[in-house]
């Protein structure tokens, strides 16, 4: 039985034990808020976190009654065949895929006109390749990084800012000095001033603003019949200001919400970047076993034509030596090897493009997708019972699947929206605190001055303000509900999205591990009736017309077994990628680590709690939802001599 060995990124999110539990999902909507919310805000964050648990629990009641590991059965139609064990030796060798060497493996010429040059990869290869050198996983490596950067400029809004303005000026003022009867003499006042302001302010996660200021003035004045003293003058200013809503944007709710939704940006990220990745390994995976069954295909189509090219060699002996072939018998027979020869051709364009397909997946320098180097499978598909358990299966999909983690945090941002939304809803009441300290004096001595605290300004102000009828808010308010609503309805939906596509993945493996063993009674069958017809001719002396057409009508059957197949094999690899793509476990089953930023120690604090352990289901068996077989990518590669292998 297949467990995970590794910490996937969505362990980060969810904790996991035993049985995967799905109160993980309504734990995780409460944890991922920053800090504690408002009593208020917290019961609806209970309740939110109650329906939610309630609605996976009932999509999984079913499962739970039937919680045990069940295989994979089916009836043994090879054993059942009435075949005599030495004719099905032969048949192996008729056909099958262990009647063809991968060292006679012709393909024609490529775009460039020359011999097809044919190189082997592993699937382990392949895909740790492509998750290393993928342009798009690179792009979207770049993500998490960007989104850090956002969570960054976010909460610079609270770091301090230095302010600090430094100015010069010079006024000529004329003043009235001495008044006579019928005539005024007037005088002129000039002053010198230097004015420097500075001072340092900072947001709090309160919503208020704190900030202090320094104001001094040195100032030089010349005015004619006045003397002033001191002369010149030096003050200061020192004032310390508070400005907090008690109200409308109060809070931290309110303050750090955009924080708390980058940072949930930068979590939604990381699960995108993890969902990338299980999306890619997926592709690999099936673009892998494409090109094995295309290949397999091409090499079955090109036997179908040297056998059917020795009848039509046959029909023509005896069509020249008049015996029994007409010109429409053998016309019948060219046609049909012609088809075949076309099938030939167009499965060696089909092998090239899945191939190319492969290449552009992998990005590997060594493999260029404009090169004409070929890629083939060094691996096989395997064919093994399959353990699995539907509610494993299930629990498992909802806590790795990242999409239900992008789920969650929609959930929290709208949620910390609403929260947003109906402060906004309150009245405008701000309260302004200051305190200011004067001081004069000739020099810088003012400072001491000042400290003495002999000139003190105290300033108290309210601020009020409430629109009438208020529905531009309001009607934020009821928008914010229905998004969380949404985001709720979503999730849901995810949920059942997982649910289905882990119960389609486990029909896919159930069905193909039967087809496997079907098709391949049939291929034996076919190929013992190919055989039989085969020994019945080598002992009549001369082979009619008919007989030659029933050849090659067998010939085309095996044909059409052995594609059957293969295409049995191959689906079953992909269904069983499928499964553990569904499961979200796709990247531990090959051995990849996936290391990204801690979203935060608060997520994980609630987990130990006594609610969460008494959220937990009983069982605490391992989680499996995997085969028994040894993960593909662990197979070593086959032989093939005649083509040059790349190592991981």
């Amino acid at each position: 039985m297949l467990t995970e060995t590794k910490p996937s990124p969505a362990d980060l999110l969810f904790a996991r034990g035993g049985v995967l539990t799905v109160a993980l999902a309504g734990s995780a909507i409460l944890a991922l808020s920053g800090c504690s919310p408002s009593p208020m805000a917290q019961r609806s964050q209970i309740d939110l976190r109650a329906s939610v648990i309630q609605a996976v629990r009932a999509e999984i009641k079913a499962a739970e009654e039937y919680p045990q590991i069940r295989s994979t059965v089916r009836e043994d139609y090879v054993a059942a065949l009435p075949i005599e064990a030495e004719f099905r030796a032969e048949g192996e060798k008729m056909a099958g895929p262990g009647s063809y060497s991968m060292d006679q493996q012709t393909i024609g010429v490529d775009l460039l006109g020359r011999p097809t040059e044919i190189v082997a990869v592993s699937l382990e290869h392949a895909i740790r390749t492509a998750v290393d050198k993928n342009l798009a996983i690179q792009f979207a490596r770049l993500q998490p990084a960007i989104a850090e950067s956002q969570v960054v400029q976010a909460e610079s809004a609270f770091d301090w800012i230095f302010t600090s303005n430094l100015t010069y000026s010079n006024t000529d003022t004329i003043v009235p000095s001495q008044q006579f009867i019928g005539a005024t003499n007037r005088g002129a006042q000039q002053n010198s001033s230097i004015n420097s302001t500075s001072g340092l302010r900072r947001a709090t996660t309160s919503g208020g603003q704190f900030a202090i200021d320094q104001t001094l003035v040195y100032s030089d004045t010349d005015a004619p019949g006045q003397t002033l003293s001191p002369d010149p003058a030096t003050s200061l200013r020192l004032t310390a200001t508070y400005d907090q809503p008690l109200l409308r944007n109060f809070g931290s709710d309110v303050a750090l919400a955009q924080v708390r939704i980058n940072r949930n940006i930068e979590r939604d990220a990381i699960a995108q970047l993890q969902s990338d990745l299980n999306q890619l390994v997926h592709n690999i995976e099936s673009a892998y076993w494409d090109v094995y069954q295309s290949q397999r295909n091409l090499m079955i189509l090109q036997r179908l034509l040297e056998r059917g090219i020795k009848v039509e060699e046959q029909l023509t002996i005896r069509k020249n030596e008049g015996l029994d072939v007409d010109q429409a018998q053998l016309s019948d027979a060219v046609a049909r090897v012609s088809s075949r020869r076309s099938n030939v051709f167009s499965a060696e364009i089909a092998l090239r493009r899945n191939s190319d397909r492969l290449k552009q997946l992998i990005n590997d320098p060594r493999l260029p997708v404009g090169g004409e180097l070929m890629l083939l499978p060094a691996d096989a598909p395997m064919d093994e019972t399959v353990e699995y358990s539907l509610l494993e299966s299930i629990t498992a999909g909802i806590a790795s699947r990242p999409e239900v983690m992008q789920a969650i945090l929609s959930i929290d941002n709208s949620s910390i929206q609403q929260v947003v939304a109906n402060n906004q809803r309150l009245p405008q009441l701000d309260l302004r605190t200051q305190l200011g300290l004067n001081g004069l004096d000739d020099d810088l001595s003012v400072y001491e001055e000042t400290f003495n605290r002999k000139f003190v300004d105290y300033v108290v102000g309210i601020v009020f303000e409430q629109p009438i009828g208020n529905r531009g808010a309001e009607a934020a308010y009821r928008q914010r509900r229905l998004e969380r609503q949404q985001a709720v309805l979503s999730y849901r939906n995810t949920v059942q999205n997982i649910i289905r596509e882990v119960k389609d993945a486990l029909d896919s493996v159930r069905l193909n591990h039967t087809l496997v063993n079907q098709t391949k009674a049939a291929r034996m069958a076919a190929a013992e009736s190919l055989r039989s017809l085969e020994v019945q001719l080598d002992f009549i002396q001369g082979r009619t017309a008919l007989q030659l057409d029933q050849l090659l009508t067998r010939q085309e059957r095996v044909a059409n077994a052995e594609q059957n197949e293969i295409q049995s094999l191959a689906d079953f690899s992909r269904a069983l990628s499928d499964l553990h793509r569904a499961t979200g476990t796709i990247l531990t089953r090959n051995r990849i680590e996936l290391v990204v930023p801690d979203p935060g120690d608060e997520i994980r604090a609630w987990y130990g709690t006594r609610e969460y352990q008494s959220a937990m289901p009983a069982s605490t068996e391992p989680a499996s939802a995997a085969s028994t077989s040894t993960p593909i990518a662990d197979e070593p590669a086959a032989s093939r001599n005649s083509m040059t292998p790349i190592e991981p």
